[in-house]
C-alpha cells in the first residue's frame, strides 16, 4: 500500500475488547490514526461528528448487525469506506456484505499481511471513489501522459506504445472504437517527438466529400477545375516537417488509397492540375474504427496500402474495459466542468458511481464527457443521485432493472441515449449501433412519433 503524508482515520468497530485492541494495535503501528465503538450505535454518533476514512466492522454483533452499519455509511456518507471482518464465514454472509456495500470481506482468523492488503485496497478504492471532492491526483494519476488519463493495464500498454512511437518516424496506425481518444494518441506520439515544434494536421477522412478530398490533401494549382481562382496549398504540404493524421482511413476510395501509397513510398505529392510532383517530409500517422483487414479481405481496403499504414498499430480499449478508469475520466470532467460553469464539484452518491462503472458506454470516453458536463450543467443540487444520470444508465447497476418494458422501448431508449452521447451525429450513431444509416433513421421516426 501506498505511503501518504497524512495516514488515514480508521474507525473499528467490534463487540469484543481483545479484537479491538489487536486491531488497533497493529494499524497504528503502520501510522494509521484510529477510533473505537463497541457496537453501531456508537459507531455512528462518532461518523456524524467526525470525518472517517475507512469504516472496519464486524458482522455479527449484540442488538444491530454489522450489515446495518454498512447501510448507514453506503446511504449517507459518500467519502467513507467500509471493510468487514467476520468469525461466521458463510458464502450468504460475503455476499450480503459485499452487495450492501462493504468493499472487503476479511475471515478470522488472519494474517497481519491479509489485514494491510485488505485495508490497503480498500483505501485505494476510497482514493479512486473520491469524485468532485478535493483529491490527492498525485496519488493515483501517475499513468496520465499525453493529455490522456487511465491507471488501467490497457491503457498503460497503451502509454507505453506511444513512448515506443515517438522515438521513430515509422508510420502509425491508431485503432478503436469511436470515442475512444484515437486523435489523442496521434498528438501524443506528434508532441513527444522530434516533429514536435513543426505543424500536427487532423485530417477527417469521413467528413470531406470524395469529391473534394484530394484538393484538400494535396492542394490545387489555379485554374485547375471552376473556381480555382488561386493556388492553395493542401494539407499534406501544411504539414511538410510535421505530422499529418489521417482520421477515418477506412472511409477513402481505391483510387485515393493508390494516391496515399504514393505519397508514402515516393515523400511527393502532386497538386490537382499540375503534372509536377513536389517532395514532402511528412509522418503519417492513421486512425480507424473498423476492422482494415477485414476490409482488405472484402477488396474495398488495398492490402499494400494496410502494410505501409500498420508498421506499428496502437490498439485502444474501449472505456467499459478499462474498469476503474471511468471513475478517473469522471473525475477529471467533473473539474473541468465545474471550473468552467463556475459551480462546485459534484459530489457522487455510491449508487450513482455504481452506475457510471457498470455502464457499457458505446460511445465510449466522449460520451462519459458529454454526460458528467450534462450533469454539470442540468442538475440543481451539487449531489448527484442515480435519478440524475441519464435513463438507460440508472439499471447498469446490479440491481434498480426494471423487467416489465418491451424490448422495443428497450431498444428505443438505448438508440436515443447513443445518440446523445455523440451529440445527434447519426454516422457515428450508426457505427456504435452497428447498423446503416436508413435503418437508423427508421428508429428515429419511431422515436419522434412517441
Amino acid at each position: 500500500m501506498a505511503e501518504h503524508p497524512e495516514k488515514e482515520l480508521l474507525l473499528i468497530v467490534d463487540d469484543s475488547p481483545d479484537t479491538v485492541e489487536m486491531l488497533q494495535r497493529k494499524l497504528t503501528a503502520r501510522g494509521f490514526r484510529v477510533l473505537t465503538a463497541p457496537g453501531v450505535t456508537e459507531a455512528v454518533q462518532i461518523l456524524d461528528a467526525t470525518s472517517v476514512d475507512l469504516v472496519i466492522t464486524d458482522l455479527k454483533m449484540p442488538k444491530i448487525s454489522g450489515l446495518e452499519l454498512v447501510r448507514h455509511v453506503r446511504e449517507n456518507l459518500d467519502d467513507t469506506e467500509v471493510m468487514m471482518i467476520t468469525g461466521y464465514a458463510t458464502v450468504e454472509g460475503a455476499v450480503s456484505a459485499v452487495k450492501t456495500g462493504a468493499e472487503e470481506f476479511l475471515t478470522k482468523p488472519f494474517t497481519e499481511e491479509e489485514l494491510m492488503a485488505a485495508v490497503g485496497r480498500a483505501l485505494d478504492k476510497l482514493r479512486m471513489r473520491r469524485i468532485g471532492l478535493e483529491q490527492h491526483e498525485d496519488d493515483h494519476l501517475e499513468a496520465e501522459q499525453y493529455g490522456l488519463l487511465g491507471e488501467s493495464q490497457a491503457m498503460r500498454s497503451v502509454f507505453r506504445a506511444i513512448t515506443k512511437a515517438s522515438r521513430t518516424s515509422a508510420t502509425a496506425l491508431v485503432t478503436g472504437e469511436s470515442g475512444t481518444g484515437k486523435e489523442l494518441v496521434a498528438r501524443a506520439i506528434h508532441y513527444s517527438s522530434t516533429r514536435a515544434s513543426a505543424p500536427f494536421v487532423p485530417v477527417n477522412c469521413g467528413g470531406i466529400p470524395e469529391s473534394l478530398l484530394e484538393s484538400e490533401l494535396f492542394g490545387y494549382v489555379k485554374g485547375a477545375f471552376t473556381g480555382a481562382v488561386e493556388s492553395r496549398a493542401g494539407f499534406f504540404q501544411t504539414a511538410d516537417g510535421g505530422s499529418i493524421f489521417l482520421d477515418e482511413i477506412s472511409e477513402t476510395s481505391l483510387a485515393m488509397q493508390v494516391k496515399l501509397l504514393r505519397v508514402l513510398q515516393e515523400k511527393e505529392v502532386c497538386m490537382v492540375g499540375s503534372n509536377r510532383t513536389r517532395k514532402v517530409n511528412v509522418r503519417i500517422l492513421a486512425a480507424t474504427n473498423k476492422d482494415l483487414l477485414g476490409l482488405v479481405r472484402k477488396g474495398t481496403f488495398r492490402e499494400d496500402l494496410y502494410y505501409r499504414l500498420n508498421v506499428i498499430e496502437i490498439s485502444l480499449p474501449p472505456l467499459r474495459d478499462r474498469g476503474d478508469d471511468i471513475l478517473l475520466l469522471a473525475s477529471r470532467f467533473s473539474h473541468r466542468f465545474s471550473n468552467e460553469a463556475d459551480k462546485p464539484l459534484p459530489r457522487f452518491s455510491h449508487k450513482s458511481l455504481e452506475a457510471l462503472r457498470h455502464y457499457n458506454w458505446p460511445g465510449n470516453v466522449r460520451e462519459l464527457e458529454n454526460v458528467i458536463q450534462r450533469l454539470l450543467v442540468m442538475t440543481e443540487s451539487d449531489r448527484i443521485e442515480v435519478q440524475d444520470l441519464p435513463s438507460l444508465m440508472r439499471g447498469s447497476g446490479l440491481s434498480g432493472v426494471s423487467l416489465d418494458r418491451s424490448l422495443e422501448e428497450v431498444e428505443l431508449d438505448y438508440i436515443r441515449n447513443v445518440l446523445a452521447s455523440v451529440n445527434g451525429n447519426k454516422t457515428r450513431a450508426a457505427q456504435i449501433l452497428g447498423i446503416d444509416r436508413k435503418t437508423l433513421r427508421e428508429k428515429i421516426k419511431k422515436i419522434e412519433h412517441e
